[in-house]
């Protein structure tokens, strides 16, 4: 667990004007990231480290790291909080991927939560290790893949993650064979591929970014609407002729259903602030990660839009967990 501590100056009445605050300031405002420190989830509140605590009202904010599970168990323990202080990043994997791939989940994406906001939209890519795949660019790379059915493998963090659908859903788009390597972590699926064990992964650009501009792997394509500042050669998945592959990850926040609604309004508020800091913005766009910061009525109905697309998806591709 890595917790941060910072005081913010700003009066609380500065942050959301005729509101009122009676919320204690006293206690920490606790966001709990359900994956290791140093990941693309953990990336998101720590870019915003330095700005929001200032849209506090002279409030401390501690950052948890409760990893384990695919998220599970961060998301579990955010789901029974009912201190009205504490909020959990949510994945496309926490509140799309897990609900669709177990039946049995220690929460419910839909019923447990309300949505704060989307904080950031996440594009994906994917990626080869030149040396083991004769390819140049994505078509290359199809053409590859269907002159060798079932004989090229593609790594990713593990059986039901964001990584595996994607995987589904590009075969299946393709019309293409290959072979699922899960792996227990992000960290050793990318480095076998780095180290030429496998020759395929399925990422966000966000984690990837470094590899790819160190030359160790080649982006074929991404998901965005338009192709991105950090990788301009690299194709979306729609210029591929694969608009179905164009959608995303996304990270936001989430806070436990029992969360008095004034404290959902005044948080949101303030990371809507806090994306509209040039720091912030600068940060979240060198890491593939773009700014969004939607409503809270929005963010919940995306919730409940994910979770049954990610169903039908595991569902076509016979993906079960549990």
């Amino acid at each position: 667990m890595q917790r941060r501590h910072f005081l913010a100056s700003i009066a609380a009445s500065s942050v959301v004007p005729g509101m009122s605050f009676a919320q204690d300031t006293s206690r920490p405002l606790r966001i709990v990231v359900p994956f290791p420190a140093g990941g693309s989830t953990d990336m998101v509140p720590r870019n915003m480290q330095d700005v929001l605590p200032k849209l506090l009202g002279g409030q401390a904010v501690v950052i948890e790291n409760k990893a384990g599970a695919g998220g599970s168990i961060g998301m579990a323990e955010v789901a029974r909080a009912t201190d009205g202080v504490t909020f959990g990043i949510a994945t496309l994997s926490t509140h799309g991927v897990n609900p669709a791939v177990f039946k049995k989940l220690p929460y419910d994406a839909i019923n447990d939560f309300v949505g704060v906001t989307e904080i950031v939209k996440a594009p994906g890519v994917i990626v080869i290790n030149p040396k083991l795949v004769p390819a140049n660019n994505f078509a290359e790379f199809v053409k590859y893949l269907k002159a060798n059915p079932g004989k090229v493998s593609f790594a990713t963090p593990g059986n039901g993650t964001i990584g595996h659908m994607w995987g589904a859903q590009f075969m299946k788009s393709t019309g293409t064979e290959m072979q699922h390597i899960p792996y227990r972590g992000a960290g050793p699926a990318i480095n076998d591929v780095l180290g030429g064990q496998v020759p395929v992964y399925f990422d966000q650009v966000a984690s990837s970014l470094p590899h790819i501009k160190g030359g160790k792997v080649k982006a074929l394509a991404v998901s965005w609407h338009e192709r991105l500042d950090v990788l301009p050669d690299v194709q979306t998945y729609a210029e591929a002729g694969h608009a179905d592959l164009n959608d995303p990850s996304w990270f936001g926040l989430v806070a436990p259903k029992s969360t008095p609604p004034e404290q959902i309004a005044r948080v949101q508020k303030a990371i809507a602030a806090a994306l509209k800091d040039p720091a912030v913005q600068k940060r979240m766009a060198a890491q593939g990660l773009y700014i969004s910061g939607t409503s809270s009525d929005a963010f919940t109905k995306q919730i409940a839009s994910e979770v049954a697309k990610m169903k039908k998806i595991a569902a076509t591709a016979q993906i079960q967990l549990d």
